[in-house]
């Protein structure tokens, strides 16, 4: 067993990431499944919405002129001509001194150029306006007026919705509208996690003894969920303290694998000795706590993360990193993923300077209560914690009334 001979800051280890920025992947899938996906490139419209003038309500579809000077004390009388229905529009002429029924959103006959609302006449007595019957108008309506024009939703050629939009019910919608049958979205990071440990019972199960129930696939799982990226089906099985299970594990097709436990440098890590056997073990300790075992690396195009086994390690390890990776290759904002304000410090908050430190903190009476910095192996202090706050490896720490950011877990 050995010590770090050297630790990365936490600020070096991001610029990596950034050098090994995976490429979006995108795929086509029906606009009907596309509502909270991540567009891969902008909708421009092939078609004006709408195409054609309508009526933009019940009335009738008039000569605008024809209704000059009309009162109730001087009803003017127009010939109903035709209906024009929404997907059944009248085709046939209509001239001076003529009107066609019409219903809201329905075509304008080609010679009509206004709507004249159904409470401007007083139509028939006793019954229904039917073709061939006579309306009586009384108002005046100018040109135009209740008419909606052609592109006045949305003008073919314009970009609708923009790439990387992270599209809502009403966008799909107007996908819809348009006549897109088919919507290219980011295509989800496909992450494989590679649990190890002899001690570990799959998850859920009642420990006993000396072996223990599986605390970070689950935890992984969910955050891998939330950040966007798909765990794939062979994630669920706990892998052995073995070279060889770990390497080929290693070696699953995916775009990222996160291996949970064995990343530090005792004689049963074995995660870093295989990362830099296969492919590239390029960052290996990180000066911040807890999550300082963490390491990360390349096989091909597989980013590897090696997270510690310590479930608030992993954690921590996972929100600075591996999530923040997985989130940009899935078109998602790489900022972290938790509300946060600022608010004072009830009591001093003790770091190193050097140290990036994830400190689990409480809320009380609208002050931050520092909880635990230490304890990488106590999962219940970030179930107990309001949030945390980060300390980052320029500070010794911050003094009480001290304004700080809290992340909330919630």
């Amino acid at each position: 067993m050995r010590g770090f001979a050297a630790r990365v800051s936490v600020a070096e280890t991001l610029r990596w990431l950034d050098t090994v920025k995976p490429a979006l992947a995108s795929e086509l899938i029906h606009v009907t499944e596309a509502a909270g996906r991540i567009l891969s490139q902008d909708i421009t419209s092939p078609v004006d919405v709408p195409s054609f003038r309508r009526a933009m309500m019940d009335g009738y579809a008039v000569h605008a002129i024809d209704t000059l000077g009309a009162t109730p004390y001087h009803p003017l009388v127009l010939r109903v001509v035709g209906t024009s229905k929404p997907g059944r529009p009248h085709d046939g002429p209509m001239v001076r001194g003529e009107a066609v029924e019409i219903m809201t959103g329905s075509p304008l006959p080609t010679d009509a150029d206004a709507v004249l609302p159904a409470e401007l006449t007083d139509g028939l007595a006793g019954g229904f306006v039917k073709v061939g019957d006579f309306v009586k108008v009384i108002d005046t309506i100018p040109p135009s007026k209740n008419v909606g024009m052609p592109a006045e939703d949305v003008a073919r050629g314009c970009v609708i919705l923009p790439a990387q939009r992270r599209l809502r019910p009403q966008d799909v919608g107007i996908i819809s509208s348009l006549g897109i049958s088919h919507v290219p979205v980011v295509r989800p990071p496909r992450v494989r996690l590679v649990v190890t440990g002899n001690e570990l019972l799959p998850a859920g199960s009642t420990p006993y003894g000396a072996v223990i129930s599986d605390a970070n696939g689950p935890m992984l799982q969910a955050l891998v969920r939330r950040d966007g990226g798909v765990v794939t089906d062979d994630s669920l099985a706990i892998v052995a303290d073995d070279p060889v299970a770990i390497r080929d594990a290693m070696l699953t097709e995916a775009d990222f694998i996160l291996v949970s436990g064995g990343s530090s440098v005792g004689r049963e890590d074995h995660a870093p000795l295989v990362l830099s056997e296969c492919g590239e073990l390029a960052i290996h300790g990180i000066a911040m706590r807890p999550s300082s075992p963490t390491g990360m690396g390349c096989i091909g195009k597989r980013i590897v993360f090696l997270l510690p086994g310590n479930p608030v390690s992993c954690l921590c390890a996972y929100d600075f990193f591996a999530g923040r990776s997985i989130r940009d290759m899935a078109g998602r904002s790489t900022d972290w993923p938790y509300r946060h304000q600022q608010l004072p410090l009830k009591k001093k908050l003790v770091s190193v300077v050097g140290r990036c430190d994830y400190a689990r903190i409480t809320i009380e009476g609208g002050e931050v209560v520092p909880m635990a910095i230490s304890g990488a192996s106590i999962l219940s202090s970030t179930t107990r914690a309001d949030g945390f706050v980060i300390v980052s490896e320029s500070s010794e720490g911050f003094p009480p009334g001290k304004l700080v950011d809290v992340y909330f877990y919630d």
